[in-house]
């Protein structure tokens, strides 16, 4: 892909507060852009994957709060 931006691990943390192992517990979830390995030392994330991951999860939070059910209160049979 023409002009795509790779970002680091150290790039990574710096703009997404997480730590690694949430990061990782995520990605094993699907719920986080997957790393991919670059070198066998190196591995790295699509810069606008990361960025739409932080899109979705600003966008969710602006959603209003759906109400939890209410348990249904009986009245005891006399």
């Amino acid at each position: 892909m023409p002009g795509r931006v790779l970002i680091k691990r150290r790039q990574l943390l710096q703009k997404v507060p997480l730590c690694e192992r949430t990061i990782l517990n995520l990605e094993k979830r699907g719920q986080f852009p997957r790393r991919f390995s670059i070198t066998s030392r190196l591995v790295a994330w699509d810069l606008k994957e990361v960025d739409a991951w932080i899109a979705e999860q600003q966008a969710a939070a602006r959603l209003p709060a759906v109400p939890q059910a209410q348990p249904v209160q009986r009245k005891a049979l006399r």
